[in-house]
């Protein structure tokens, strides 16, 4: 599993294990979702076929049907442009989540001498669940106090007081990815849903999620796997990569 930005102290960056970050300012918001109307859930580029291939050694509580199930949260991913864009941007987010997860494999963070770092004492709600529960978890592993309460109350759910719904209910779990992805840009310029529907390419998707750790040289070799992910899944849903995979 990769190292993830973290924003609280320089100690904690450089300790921290998969933790989805974003500076406070950007956690208080929840954009609202623009996009069009799914049609239905079984329109999802990516087969359940597909999906046991890419994860063949996945954790059970990663269901293909929770996840299909969690896209109506967000209906604009993996539902906007053309067929070959839906295919690129789902091939970007399971490669994220891949990379992650240990394809899959992962629910909770691994590292657990890392699990007090994440509560910001500085907001203004705390951390009631405790300062050491607001660890890593899910497919883009969430952390941090601010960003359970940031997606807590964009998906109508307490994760606030209860963080460990995101490694219970598997719903739950792949709408937080799924808002992080379509709502927050992290340490990048825009979020990963508008990297890959904008053009600006697969690169700009882990500056989004990871890149003060791994991009402009810091870590090419974590920022290499992810985009090797990218590639194979790409091939997998036979769609072209397009250009600017790294950062």
């Amino acid at each position: 599993m990769s190292l993830r930005h973290v924003l609280a102290t320089a100690a904690a960056a450089a300790a921290a294990l998969s933790a989805v970050v974003l500076p406070a300012s950007a956690a208080a918001t929840a954009p609202s979702v623009a996009a069009p109307t799914r049609a239905a859930a079984t329109d999802f580029v990516v087969t359940r076929a597909q999906f046991q291939q890419m994860f063949p050694n996945r954790n059970p509580f990663y269901t293909y049907d929770a996840l299909v199930n969690a896209l109506n949260a967000y209906p604009a991913f993996a539902h906007t442009g053309g067929t070959g864009s839906r295919k690129q941007e789902a091939a970007a987010f399971l490669a994220n989540v891949s990379h992650e997860t240990g394809g899959l494999r992962f629910i909770k963070e691994q590292n657990t001498a890392n699990y007090p770092t994440y509560c910001d004492a500085t907001q203004p709600y705390g951390c009631p669940a405790g300062r050491a529960a607001y660890y890593g978890r899910g497919p883009l592993q969430l952390s941090w106090n601010f960003n359970y309460k940031a997606a807590g109350d964009a998906l109508r759910v307490d994760l606030l007081h209860q963080p460990d719904l995101v490694a219970t209910n598997g719903q739950i779990s792949w709408k937080t990815a799924l808002w992080y992805w379509n709502t927050q840009s992290g340490p990048g310029s825009m979020t990963s849903h508008q990297a890959m529907v904008g053009g600006a390419g697969f690169g700009a998707t882990i500056r989004s999620i990871n890149g003060a750790v791994e991009c402009d040289g810091r870590n090419p070799a974590e920022m290499q796997d992810r985009v090797n992910l990218y590639l194979k899944f790409a091939q997998l849903l036979g769609t072209v990569p397009g250009n600017n995979l790294t950062c």
